[in-house]
């Protein structure tokens, strides 16, 4: 049984905080396949304390950012910044997997690629930061790598906010057709028509269907907005 990973100090550097007690990395790094008893350190406890904070963070910027929405409008927001997903992507942003401490099996088995891991260990970080540093050391990483995603996660909720809104008029579901594809098998481009009754039909593209349907229905909510 051995520990893989790079530097945690590499680590420091990305995420521009150095540790008063660096041992919180090193935990908050270490997967629990290291564990030789249940008492052992691994990141599950800052996972669980990570999880809050990011949640307290991305809801303040949330009512920073939409001051006149509704709960029931920032809620899908912050289940979409929160998310597993959302968490891997930033994880593979800064390049957390070649820092996660494991068995030398785990790492052969790709552990530290999966979505599950490499979102429990961001938020490990996160509760890190926050135990060495405060809430305000932890605000400042989470703003500095979340900031830049409400826009995505803004088309991503529209496809929704669009089906509510022609539902609560009483019309027919949005209707998504692909008109044309692009490019080579590695970078595609979709183009996508967007027909809604009473409104003339938009077209995006993106570089998937699920991108360009949500590029639509976000253009399409801004139309209906300033109609509105």
């Amino acid at each position: 049984m051995s520990a893989s990973g790079r530097n945690p100090a590499e680590l420091e550097d990305i995420l521009d905080y150095r540790f008063a007690d660096g041992e919180l990395l090193v935990r908050a790094l270490t997967h629990s396949s290291l564990k030789k008893s249940a008492n052992d350190p691994s990141y599950e406890r800052l996972e669980f304390l990570g999880d809050r904070v990011l949640g307290l963070i991305i809801a303040e910027l949330l009512i920073e950012e939409f001051p006149d929405s509704a709960e029931g409008k920032l809620a899908p927001r912050l289940a979409a910044l929160v998310s597993g997903r959302t968490l891997a992507d930033v994880a593979r942003s800064i390049g957390l997997r070649e820092f996660i401490r494991m068995t030398d099996g785990e790492a052969a088995a790709g552990t530290n690629e999966r979505v599950s891991v490499l979102g429990d260990c961001c938020e490990a970080v996160i509760g890190s930061v926050y135990r060495d540093g405060g809430l305000e050391a932890a605000r400042k990483l989470v703003r500095r790598f979340w900031e830049p995603l409400v826009a995505d996660v803004e088309h991503r909720v529209a496809k929704t906010d669009l089906q509510e809104w022609a539902q609560g008029r009483g019309l027919p579901l949005p209707k998504y057709t692909v008109v044309d594809r692009q490019g080579p098998a590695h970078a595609p481009e979709f183009t996508i028509e967007l027909e809604i009754a009473q409104q003339d039909s938009i077209r995006a593209t993106g570089p998937s269907k699920q991108a360009a349907e949500q590029a639509a229905a976000a253009e399409m909510l801004a139309r209906i907005q300033d109609i509105s």
